[in-house]
């Protein structure tokens, strides 16, 4: 005999199923859906990290070009001032050390000339200016006019400087005229020599010690020409002594060159 069933605990044993199932479902659906919120904030959290990285490093790296480029072109304008401003001072400085040169160029050149102006070149030996026994050679010159045998047989030495040829006699050159017809004279008259030197020697040495003194400022080339003459008769005037404009013992001992 088979046993009987109650109807109503297996209602209720079907009824605690379903609501057991019902729960799990629920419970099943509640952890999918948080765990399907951990994944989606796991994967936004990284795809916001790689959005934020990439963004972070293009944004960096825009940051450090520019900031490059800033020093870079405040190196590069640096550079640039600085040379544009060393150019600059380099022509100011030209510019202005021209103008002082030239300033002082004009000054010398106006003072010399108005001392020139001051006094006259003296050729005439027979002149005031060359009494005393210290100028008595000059105020005896007088051209010689002989030809090349006769000053051979007269005179030692005989030289030939800048055009033309000069002889020796008591300390003193003189132009040998007529030793060649086409010879030519700077300066036709005496020149104090010393320590066996030929005329144009002497006179370098002389326009040397006036262009140290500031009264030559012409060629220092041997020859006793008008500037030569003018300088000299300038320092003489200066310090007391004959303006002759001629090579003399008393201006060469002045000039402290003899």
């Amino acid at each position: 005999m088979a046993p009987r069933v109650n109807r109503s605990a297996v209602v209720n044993q079907d009824t605690r199923m379903r609501a057991f199932r019902q729960r799990n479902f629920s419970s099943n659906r509640d952890f999918r859906a948080r765990t399907s919120v951990a994944v989606n904030r796991n994967r936004n959290f990284a795809v916001n990290r790689t959005r934020n990285f990439d963004v972070n490093r293009d944004r960096n790296t825009a940051e450090f070009r520019a900031r490059n480029d800033l020093a870079i072109n405040r190196e590069r304008n640096v550079a640039i001032n600085r040379t544009r401003n060393f150019d600059f001072n380099r022509d100011r400085n030209t510019a202005e050390f021209r103008a002082r040169k030239g300033l002082a160029i004009n000054r010398d050149r106006n003072f010399a000339f108005n001392r020139r102006s001051n006094f006259a070149i003296n050729n005439n030996f027979r002149s005031d200016a060359f009494r005393g026994q210290q100028y008595a050679v000059f105020r005896n010159y007088h051209r010689e006019w002989h030809d090349r045998g006769w000053w051979r047989s007269h005179c030692d030495r005989i030289i030939f400087v800048s055009g033309g040829w000069y002889y020796w006699n008591a300390g003193y050159w003189f132009p040998a005229w007529g030793y060649d017809p086409y010879a030519y004279y700077a300066y036709d008259g005496p020149i104090y020599a010393y320590n066996g030197l030929t005329p144009d020697q002497v006179i370098v040495d002389v326009q040397l010690q006036l262009q140290r003194a500031g009264y030559y400022d012409g060629p220092v080339d041997g020859i006793l020409g008008p500037m030569t003459q003018e300088a000299i008769a300038a320092f003489q005037a200066d310090n007391g002594l004959a303006v002759t404009a001629a090579i003399d013992e008393p201006t060469l001992a002045t000039l402290g060159i003899a």
